[in-house]
């Protein structure tokens, strides 16, 4: 963990198992652990039973508990209407084997998550499943802050990781923890949001502000309403020399990749690390990102990253003072449809919105994460589309 911004920004890079710095697990459980009051808790999938069972004990200790999680990694889709039955094992009846599969079997992928899902609901924590036919895509964990009142114990954190075993010792990912009262507001509206069943497209709301946390502007959006990769665009633009990026799916359907081209053939220097699953889809954008100026990589499974499942970043640094992350990956559906946010750190102004940047505080954060990137790509080969 590196602190900035005079404690109220916190970076985290994991896991240790992949040669981060930061063991992202402990890092979720020791906040669960700070919270005194409330906890409300937003993420896609939660499968790690040592983060599930510090829910449940910050439940026990008093805490009130709101958790709102994706569906579709608590539901098993049925074929067919009516549903096609289980076939029978040696010595069942159709019946017996019907009963199973309703009542005893889960030998699915999402057994765990069930299970947590069950020992959540008998400690009495309010569940809600999403509304949204799209992705519910959110990893942020909003703490002893409700009503417009912060306690001296709230905090927000957020970033590229699901509460999961995956993502938390084998996918390659940020968590960043928010010491500030104003960020931890623009989070409410969103969890406020929630419990009205407000999922997906809806109400713009606010237009999002920057806010000075000890000099670094910090602007927050979500998906879909405030449309971040317009945002992302924004940023990129104010780059005069490089951008550096790592980034688990990146389509063709967004504009970012179009930016990018741009900036390349205006001089800018480009250079992006992918996931090796996404990179060679058929819709990712590296097809399209063919320039001098434009150097794509993507991990070796050898050495440090041997044991490399997927690089789940959402991350880029411009000009070493611009850091923008989150949830959200380069793709349509994430800017249009699925529920996302993001954070950018810094500025490469002098002056923002009536802030006076400290540009030596931005340099660093900007460095911190760029350093990530480059130690990545270290561990990566050149990607060619062709």
């Amino acid at each position: 963990m590196t602190e900035f911004a005079a404690g109220k920004i916190h970076v985290y890079l994991g896991p240790t198992e992949l040669g981060a710095p930061d063991d992202l697990e402990s890092v979720i459980i020791d906040f669960l652990h700070g919270a005194k009051r409330s906890l409300d808790i937003a993420v896609q999938e939660l499968d790690n039973p040592r983060i599930a069972q510090a829910i449940l004990d910050a439940r026990w200790r008093g805490v009130d508990v709101e958790l709102f999680l994706e569906q579709d990694y608590l539901r098993s889709p049925l074929q067919g209407q009516p549903p096609k039955r289980p076939m029978p094992r040696n010595g069942e009846t159709p019946e017996q084997a019907l009963f199973r599969a309703q009542w005893l079997d889960d030998e699915t992928q999402l057994a765990e998550n069930r299970r947590i899902l069950s020992a959540l609901l008998r400690s009495d924590v309010q569940v809600r499943g999403d509304y949204n036919p799209k992705l519910f895509h959110q990893k942020f964990m909003l703490r002893d802050y409700r009503g417009g009142k912060a306690r001296p114990t709230a905090a927000l954190l957020t970033g590229s990781a699901n509460f999961t075993d995956t993502d938390t010792h084998r996918n390659l990912n940020h968590v960043v923890v928010f010491d500030n009262a104003y960020i931890c507001r623009q989070y409410e509206t969103e969890v406020e949001q929630l419990r009205r069943g407000s999922f997906g497209r809806g109400m713009h709301g606010d237009v999002p502000r920057v806010y000075d946390l000890a000099g670094v502007p910090v602007k927050i959006l979500f998906a879909p309403d405030h449309a971040p990769e317009l945002e992302i665009i924004k940023q990129m633009l104010k780059g005069e020399e490089e951008i550096l990026f790592a980034i688990f799916t990146f389509a063709g359907s967004s504009g970012i990749d179009d930016a990018m081209l741009a900036l390349a053939r205006g001089g800018v220097k480009v250079k992006g690390v992918f996931d090796p699953g996404q990179v060679r889809q058929r819709w990712a954008a590296p097809a399209w990102l063919v320039h001098p100026n434009i150097e794509l990589f993507v991990p070796e499974r050898t050495g440090a990253f041997s044991n490399l499942r997927k690089l789940h970043h959402k991350l880029m640094v411009i000009d070493e003072r611009i850091v923008i992350a989150g949830s959200f990956n380069y793709t349509l559906p994430a800017n249009d449809y699925n529920d996302e946010n993001i954070f950018v750190l810094g500025s490469v102004h002098d002056e923002v919105e009536g802030i006076a940047v400290d540009a030596d505080t931005c340099r660093k954060l900007g460095r911190h994460l760029k350093a990530e990137i480059e130690r990545i790509i270290d561990g990566s080969v050149p990607y060619s589309p062709a």
